[in-house]
């Protein structure tokens, strides 16, 4: 994945257009890109009249629908039904998996990013990776065997007194599980922008990251208010020849509008997966 990645698909790849990636609205059947209206969100208005909407953000693309199934108590389970409106059972193996699903509260909180299991009958089981009570956005990212990349989103409840998190102030650094994690670069809306993440333990660079789902670094970004969705690779992958294990891992982004944005980047190392969130925001400025 050596390509700069836009802010748009949410393909697993890392040329993804971030027209296509981040995710909140519903849709009861497929959605051509000639019937899609503008709409706003959070305050926002995303042009979707371009042939791009962004990933995530509809229940059913290009003939395929998420819907939610039934499971036991702590379990989530959902299915992919296809044009003929059948479960879907074919799917490509992306980043070492058929099928990346990533939870979110609607505000920002409570990341988390798994990997069901498929039943013969095409439902995909995990366990329920919600952190709490409150309304989260799931995205199931995965490729229909023979079909392109998708990402759908649909919204799931969970009862009980709800919290709301205040999203964080923008910051460089973030901490998570012990290391630190400096961020360089500026999220740009409208042009693509390098951002360099730095990673660190005790204050010692850390130089021997373990490939995690074929890469050193994955890098999710939502965009608050509606939660348009952005799943990026960083540049290079392990055993290319040229890709160093750390510090930095460099993505490319580019943010389809101004406004801010929480990016999650998930890194392994000494055989665990941690995960560092940053709150960024991107200029209306930086368009051309």
């Amino acid at each position: 994945m050596n390509t700069p990645a836009r802010l748009g698909g949410f393909t697993l790849g890392l040329a993804a257009a971030f027209g296509a990636a981040l995710g909140v609205g519903h849709l009861a059947g497929p959605v051509g890109a000639a019937d899609r209206p503008s709409a706003v969100h959070g305050g926002m208005e995303h042009d979707m009249t371009n042939g791009t909407t962004p990933g995530g953000l509809l229940v059913s693309d290009h003939g395929y629908t998420l819907s939610t199934a039934s499971a036991a108590t702590g379990v989530f389970a959902f299915r992919i039904t296809g044009p003929n409106g059948r479960a879907v059972t074919a799917f490509d193996t992306e980043h070492d998996k058929r099928m990346h699903l990533i939870v979110v509260r609607r505000d920002l909180s409570g990341f988390r990013h798994v990997h069901p299991t498929m039943d013969a009958d095409g439902t995909w089981r995990v366990a329920a990776p919600f952190g709490g009570p409150g309304t989260y956005r799931a995205f199931a990212d995965f490729k229909p065997t023979g079909a392109d990349p998708l990402t759908l989103g649909i919204d799931t409840e969970v009862a009980g007194k709800v919290t709301p998190r205040p999203l964080p102030a923008p910051a460089a650094t973030a901490s998570a599980d012990g290391y630190t994690v400096a961020l360089k670069g500026t999220l740009a809306a409208g042009r693509s922008s390098r951002l360099d993440l730095t990673i660190s333990r005790d204050g010692r660079p850390v130089t021997d990251l373990q490939p995690y789902l074929a890469a050193y670094g994955h890098l999710v970004a939502l965009r608050e208010g509606d939660l348009a969705y952005l799943h990026v690779h960083p540049d290079g992958e392990p055993g290319d020849g040229r890709t160093r294990p750390g510090p930095t891992v460099t993505f490319h982004a580019e943010a389809p509008s101004a406004g801010t944005y929480r990016l999650y980047l998930d890194f392994q190392h000494d055989g665990a997966v941690h995960t560092a969130e940053f709150t960024v925001t991107a200029d209306a400025a930086t368009r051309h």
